[in-house]
């Protein structure tokens, strides 16, 4: 166990960040889940900018690389013009 005041308040900082990560990283995941779903082409569209920001926020954030949302951001626009 970690002795350190710092390194104390470095865990419980840690794992604010982590669960916080978590819930958005899962609530991004659903968004693209439900987006994929969608069979309306006006209903996609006007949900896919709020997907692709999620996507930027994780990618900024580095929940997820970079590369990993340009990836999905590109499947997802692809999924709705083919709508």
């Amino acid at each position: 166990m970690a002795n350190h005041k710092s390194a104390l308040k470095r865990i419980r900082s840690n794992e604010s960040k982590r669960l916080t990560n978590k819930y958005q990283h899962k609530t991004t995941r659903n968004a693209i889940k439900k987006l994929r779903e969608l069979t309306d082409k006006k209903e996609a569209e006007t949900m896919f900018p709020s997907v692709v920001s999620m996507l930027d926020r994780l990618a900024k954030k580095n929940v997820i690389h970079a590369n990993k949302a340009a990836n999905l951001k590109s499947g997802l626009a692809k999924h709705v013009a083919a709508l």
